[in-house]
């Protein structure tokens, strides 16, 4: 998750604890080791799994949380060995309705007000590219296959 999101090993653990102490994770003993300190590994609880799966299939409520939510969530997907195509499909319809209502304000615009939209438009059209890319290589053998 490096590549994508960066967070101290402090703001983890505190997460860690948080988790558990809403039930959400468990720890699962204590495994020893020679490389430093020993670890306390954890494991989703039945309440936690459950809630991680919906978090996975929710898309990201705005464009700007695209870099950081959704691909953090392609890549939880792709690791557990799962389908993006119903995440991919529910971006599509959270963001169609945004880009052709941007589409319509910047017809209008003028001044700053029109700098502002064409951005945001230019910007939430690159997403809707990148979702459009992402359908063409889920539909797309992968190379060497």
């Amino acid at each position: 998750m490096g590549r994508i999101w960066r967070v101290p090993k402090p703001i983890v653990y505190r997460a860690l604890q948080r988790l558990e102490q809403l039930s959400l994770v468990r720890s699962t003993g204590v495994q020893q080791s020679s490389l430093g300190p020993a670890r306390t590994p954890v494991d989703a609880t039945k309440t936690g799994r459950r809630l991680a799966a919906a978090w996975l299939a929710r898309p990201a409520s705005h464009n700007r949380d695209v870099r950081s939510e959704l691909l953090v969530k392609l890549a939880l997907i792709d690791r557990s060995g799962g389908n993006p195509a119903q995440l991919i499909d529910a971006q599509f319809a959270q963001l169609g309705p945004v880009a052709e209502a941007l589409r319509d304000r910047l017809s209008s615009a003028t001044g700053f007000d029109r700098t502002l939209i064409l951005w945001r438009c230019e910007t939430v059209s690159a997403t809707m590219r990148f979702l459009d890319a992402l359908q063409e290589d889920a539909l797309s053998p992968a190379p060497g296959r």
